[in-house]
């Protein structure tokens, strides 16, 4: 498997881990010292909510790749391979032509973050940094997406079954 396909098929999970790691120890940190220290910072609570913010992003990113975002798919389980497969397309357009306007109206508050150059209370960052979280979690759905599209437009018209992803539960 060369590098970028390798990159292409975990960026989501090694990024989730990152951020998931450092919420975690982060917010281990900060009750250990609220608990025996009796004091607790700003930054660590900061960190935490950011960290989380990028998590849902990226996660979010991560479910339509895996197919994983919640539907309802009643409507799937009465109708053939084709229609399934043109429900699936039809679902992405959809859900891409979203992600479009979501995408470029977040710029807006990343833009007026740049522009009065807010920084963050505790960390004392640039805002944008973290207002990022929001189109950079759209941008990677968009390539998702992309991807998806593609995947499901060659296996209709090959007739073959479409990805339906991972199943929670049955």
């Amino acid at each position: 498997m060369n590098h970028l396909k390798l990159v292409e098929n975990n960026l989501e999970r090694w990024a989730l881990l990152v951020l998931y790691t450092l919420l975690v120890v982060t917010m281990a940190v900060e009750v250990i010292r609220r608990e025996l220290f009796a004091y607790s910072s700003i930054w660590g609570e900061e960190i935490v909510r950011y960290s989380f913010i990028y998590l849902a992003w990226i996660g979010a990113s991560a479910a339509v790749r895996d197919r994983a975002h919640i539907r309802i798919d009643v409507l799937y389980h009465y109708v053939n391979r084709r229609i399934k497969a043109l429900l699936y397309i039809l679902g992405d357009l959809v859900m891409m032509v979203v992600a479009m306007f979501a995408f470029y109206w977040s710029f807006e508050v990343v833009g007026v973050a740049w522009k009065f150059e807010s920084v963050s209370h505790g960390l004392r960052l640039p805002m944008v940094w973290f207002l990022m979280a929001v189109p950079v979690g759209f941008g990677l759905m968009m390539l998702r997406l992309l991807q998806s599209l593609y995947r499901d437009i060659v296996d209709f018209r090959g007739g073959k079954r479409v990805y339906e992803g991972e199943k929670m539960f049955d």
